[in-house]
C-alpha cells in the first residue's frame, strides 16, 4: 500500500514548470502527506483539458452515506480497479495524477525486542524525475447539506525488487510518456492496464530516513533527515 507520501525538495516553480496546475493552486512543501490530507492533482475539465485541483486523499464513491469511507479507499488495487464497485466508474471516466517526489514505505528491525518492534521508515523516489506523478482517481462526493468533497485514491501495483524488502506493494508512479494518456478521458480502456506498471529497480531510488515520518501529525524536514546514530546502527 501507500500510506505516506511527499512533495518536500521541487519549488513551487519547479511543480508548475513540470504539470499543468496552474497559478491559482497554492503549493505547499509537503514532508509527510498522510490519509485524509489535501493533496495537489492533475485532472481534466468538462472539454477534456488539464487542470491543477486540490483533492482529499481517501477516495469517497458518489454513492457513498458519509465521507469516512474515504479513509478505507486510500488506494486501489490496479488489477482489480476496473471491477471495484467504487472504482470503475472512476477508473472510465476521472482518472488523475497525483503529484508527489516519493513515498515512505517501513522495515521492521531485525533483533528488535519482543513486544517492542521497531521498524525503519525509509523515503523511496524515481532517480531520474525530482518530481512526479502516482496514477490516481478522483470523485464528487455530494453532501445532505448541498456541499460537495473531491476526493481521490492512489493506484498500487506489484512491488519491484528494490522495493520489494519492505512491503509488496507500491504505488504507480507514471512514466511522463503515459502521463497524458491515463489522464485523458478518450484513452482506450484496453490501453490503461500497460499504463501501471511498477517503476523499474533501477530506477528506483530508496534510503532510510528518519523516526520523525512515523508522526503523521509532523510533517517537517526532520522526516527526510538521516536516521539519528542509534536508530542506523540497528538497521541491518
Amino acid at each position: 500500500m501507500c500510506g505516506r507520501y511527499s512533495l518536500a525538495t521541487p519549488t513551487p516553480a519547479d511543480v508548475r514548470a513540470r504539470f499543468p496546475v496552474g497559478e491559482s493552486i497554492e503549493i505547499r512543501r509537503r514532508y509527510n502527506v498522510a490519509p485524509a490530507d489535501d493533496v495537489l492533482a492533475v485532472t481534466v475539465d468538462r472539454d477534456g483539458a488539464p487542470r491543477g485541483e486540490v483533492l482529499r486523499w481517501g477516495l469517497v464513491p458518489s454513492w457513498a452515506e458519509r465521507p469516512e469511507m474515504g479513509l478505507k479507499m486510500i488506494n486501489a488495487r490496479a488489477e482489480t480497479v476496473a471491477e471495484r464497485p467504487a472504482f470503475r466508474r472512476a477508473y472510465e471516466r476521472y482518472r488523475c495524477l497525483i503529484i508527489a517526489d516519493g513515498f515512505y514505505e517501513w522495515q521492521p528491525v531485525p533483533g528488535a525486542a519482543a513486544g517492542r518492534a521497531r521498524k525503519q521508515p525509509f523515503h523511496i523516489s524515481c532517480a531520474e524525475e525530482p518530481v512526479f506523478a502516482f496514477a490516481g482517481l478522483w470523485s464528487i462526493w455530494h453532501a445532505p447539506d448541498g456541499g460537495t468533497l473531491r476526493s481521490c485514491t492512489i493506484l498500487t501495483v506489484a512491488a519491484n525488487a528494490a522495493v520489494a524488502a519492505l512491503h509488496d506493494r507500491m504505488p504507480v508512479m507514471l512514466a511522463p510518456g503515459a502521463e497524458s494518456a491515463w489522464l485523458d478521458p478518450s484513452t482506450p480502456r484496453a490501453q490503461l492496464p500497460g499504463l501501471l506498471a511498477p517503476l523499474a529497480p533501477e530506477r528506483t531510488a530508496l534510503r532510510a530516513v528518519s523516526a520523525a515520518v512515523n508522526d503523521a501529525r509532523y510533517d517537517g524536514p526532520e522526516c527526510l533527515a538521516e536516521p539519528a546514530p542509534t536508530e542506523q546502527s540497528t538497521l541491518f
